[in-house]
């Protein structure tokens, strides 16, 4: 039980740089739903489709492995995709129960109007930063690196008094 003159969260909690990163890429993924709806396209959609151009022949799960989402989202992104004719399942050259997924020609053009509008956002945010952009993109690199290395050595242990 929480009395009244606890506090729930720590202080600062709210100026925690992964706040910060979290608060950034909100604002960034509502502008990109904003600018591709009148495309007819989810920031998610242009996400799958450019995985799959960038590595084509992914199968559903490992999308959603690279993606961190479940295979179920996944699915119903890929035959969204399917139906519009922009995704198309091919069998797997040796393994047959293996669907690999490749963007169509009208995934490919769809990619590229969604590209366009993901660039100028780019531009937009780049141009605010000026010169400290190439810092940032060093910065948020070493940020990941730094989450995979604490990844990797296992979960974060916590002190039981705290």
């Amino acid at each position: 039980m929480i009395r009244n003159d606890e506090e729930p969260v720590g202080l600062g909690a709210l100026d925690r740089v992964t706040w910060a990163l979290r608060r950034a890429e909100l604002a960034v993924q509502s502008l990109k739903e904003q600018r591709l709806r009148p495309l007819g396209m989810l920031a998610a959609h242009y996400t799958l489709l450019i995985s799959v151009h960038d590595e084509p022949g992914l199968t559903g799960a490992e999308l959603a492995r690279r993606l961190n989402v479940t295979p179920q989202a996944i699915a119903s992104l890929v035959a969204r995709l399917e139906g519009r004719g922009q995704l198309e399942r091919r069998e797997h050259s040796r393994h047959r129960h293996i669907q690999e997924l490749h963007l169509t020609d009208a995934g490919r053009e769809a990619l590229r109007a969604a590209d366009a509008v993901i660039a100028d956002i780019e531009r937009q945010v780049t141009d605010g930063l000026g010169s400290e952009t190439a810092q940032l993109r060093a910065l948020l690199d070493r940020v990941a690196e730094a989450v995979r290395e604490v990844s990797a050595d296992g979960p974060i242990e916590r002190d039981s008094r705290t």
